[in-house]
């Protein structure tokens, strides 16, 4: 199943400028895929840093956990609702993301209990690994 930003939108609450998926690339029960195109106008590139734009690790998370969030929302019984950040684990770094890049990001699920979930994230750059983290969220109203 692949997915545009429109259609993303009708599952997560994230809307521009904070959405950071452009597409979903596939999408089961258990994982997701999805891209983002790094523009040089982002707003998150603005700022950090003139004339050495990179985008925040801090967004590299998020752009992973929206991920993520598609993957959990789009489950029959969380529709509708919202998955918030309950705690990231193991984050690391490994290589800066530009402007012209594709960001990949790839989730699984590795444990769903009621309305919490725990997730395993990576988002990559070609075949280059750019973040990892562990994502637990809790899902409400």
């Amino acid at each position: 199943m692949t997915l545009n930003r429109e259609e993303i939108e009708k599952i997560i609450p994230h809307r521009a400028p904070m959405l950071l998926v452009d597409r979903i690339t596939s999408l089961t029960d258990e994982e997701a895929s999805g891209e983002l195109d790094v523009r040089e106008d982002a707003m998150f590139v603005q700022g950090h840093f003139p004339g050495n734009p990179v985008m925040p690790a801090v967004f590299e998370l998020e752009a992973i956990a929206q991920v993520g969030a598609v993957a959990i929302l789009s489950r029959p019984e969380f529709r509708g609702k919202t998955a918030y950040y309950a705690s990231i684990d193991k984050a690391k770094f490994r290589r800066m993301v530009r402007p012209g890049d594709i960001l990949r990001m790839t989730v699984r699920l590795t444990k769903i209990r009621g309305a919490f979930a725990v997730a395993e994230g990576a988002a990559y750059v070609g075949d280059e690994l750019a973040a990892q983290a562990e994502i637990k969220c809790a899902v409400s109203e």
